[in-house]
């Protein structure tokens, strides 16, 4: 890999990133992957929006559209392991996923992540595919906190926690 496309990801690995696990269940099935493609776009909307990218080739990315809903669960640093499987890093596929942690049911149907820093029940709002991924925009439906500690980021290629967060 050569140019400005190794350029870009050399330069993107750089760029810190929470780690989250984003799931959905619905009609199409229930379904969830790693991601570290997540921000916040506005909380001055009806509802407050949030956007995710997840590759168009992901086992999720089409019952997540066909859903209409999704949640994004923001990892703390002790669940390196739950991002592992939803990422293909164990032998865990499709509905076994979920059985390396404990969920509840979100208001829209998605699985909540016990334990998550932080959990978004969202409604698509858009997408649009862009290259090999799909932008997805979520209005937020609720926020759900449920554990405490350090936010598990994704820097380097590599997990790491922040030693300290200045506040």
């Amino acid at each position: 890999m050569t140019g400005l496309r190794a350029d870009f990801l050399d330069g993107m690995s750089r760029a810190a990133a929470t780690v989250n696990i984003i799931t959905t269940d619905g009609p199409a099935g229930r379904a969830g992957l790693t991601v570290s493609a997540m921000t916040s776009v506005s909380a001055d909307t009806p509802k407050p929006t949030l956007l995710i990218c997840i590759n168009a080739t992901s086992a999720g990315a089409a019952p997540i559209i066909e859903n209409g809903a999704f949640a994004v669960n923001v990892l703390s640093e002790s669940q390196s392991g739950v991002s592992d499987v939803f990422a293909g890093r164990s032998a865990h596929s499709g509905e076994a996923r979920f059985g390396c942690a404990t969920w509840q049911r979100g208001v829209t149907g998605a699985p909540l992540l016990d334990g998550a820093l932080v959990s978004f029940d969202c409604r698509v709002a858009q997408h649009r595919q862009i290259g090999t991924h799909h932008v997805l925009f979520g209005e937020v439906e609720a926020v759900r906190f449920s554990g405490e500690g350090r936010p598990l980021i994704y820097a380097l290629r590599s997990y790491a926690v922040p030693a300290e967060l200045l506040g």
